[in-house]
């Protein structure tokens, strides 16, 4: 298991994002998701709310399909320490995917406290399920469908990617052209010694069905994360050792941090976008 030998104080320092940004760094990065996602949705071909469970009534928003087409897809899954946001400050990659030909997808997922995490991913494998059943009517080439997402969306990203649960969602053993975590976490298990238990309440079979303990096999892929001190520790050890099991590259992008490398997926020059590009197209 990642961390097991260390202890409670030092799990709390190393899984607090926060501490990588002053108070209005952070407030100033989350306005910038804001505002660049409501300048999304002007794309056109916009089509936002789309229901993807009867069950939940969860929704998502999709962007950058063009009529006649069928075009690769990008599915963002945001952060939040899976407590947090909404797709509505997750669009901002889409006018820079859209002008590359791809479109995107963000869905909605319940957060917690009130959803365990097992109900968090399932939501997540539901929306992946959905847009492959209905990729034709949607304009969306199912054999070119890539994950993305970022700190918690990261995990996700990943829980999407690894085996065992497609049959069950009528999907084949690998519905997923490729997977991008962004400063993911693959290990719940230090998460549960740590703060982040006192809302996410994991169980043991939640921690054991964590993305380092069943890798996706035979998936193009790669990982990404602020280099440095823009990333605190346990970050920088979960992406390692997933990187280790799935041999995957690891891009560690200088001058960012926690949570605005995620924006560089809105200059398609920048190293997370062609990385992005690279394994969607």
């Amino acid at each position: 298991m990642l961390d097991a030998d260390l202890p409670r104080a030092r799990l709390d320092a190393d899984y607090t994002a926060r501490a990588t940004v002053t108070e209005a760094e952070f407030a100033r990065i989350l306005g910038a998701y804001q505002t660049l996602s409501d300048a999304a949705h002007d794309l056109p071909g916009t089509r936002a709310g789309l229901t993807f469970c009867e069950e939940t009534r969860l929704q998502l928003d999709l962007f950058g399909t063009a009529p006649g087409e069928l075009r690769p897809l990008v599915i963002f899954i945001h952060g939040g320490y899976w407590r947090a946001l909404s797709r509505a400050q997750s669009a901002f990659a889409a006018p820079m995917l859209a002008e590359q030909g791809i479109a995107l997808a963000v869905p909605d997922y319940r957060l917690a406290p009130a959803a365990s995490m097992t109900e968090i991913i399932t939501d997540c494998r539901r929306a992946l399920a959905w847009l492959w059943h209905n990729a034709e009517d949607l304009g969306v080439d199912r054999s070119r469908i890539t994950v993305t997402g970022s700190s918690a969306g990261g995990h996700l990203a990943a829980a999407m990617a690894q085996p065992g649960w497609q049959a069950a969602m009528g999907l084949p053993d690998q519905p997923l052209h490729a997977c991008l975590p962004v400063s993911g976490l693959f290990d719940l298990a230090p998460l549960a010694a740590s703060h982040v238990q006192d809302w996410m309440r994991f169980t043991p079979d939640e921690t054991a069905q964590s993305p380092l303990n069943h890798p996706a096999i035979g998936l193009r892929g790669a990982l990404a994360l602020a280099a440095d001190s823009g990333e605190s520790a346990g970050f920088h050890r979960q992406t390692e050792a997933y990187a280790a099991v799935s041999g995957w590259p690891v891009d560690r992008i200088a001058g960012r941090n926690h949570f605005d490398v995620i924006l560089d997926l809105t200059d398609p020059e920048s190293t997370l976008s062609r990385r992005l590009l690279e394994l969607a197209r």
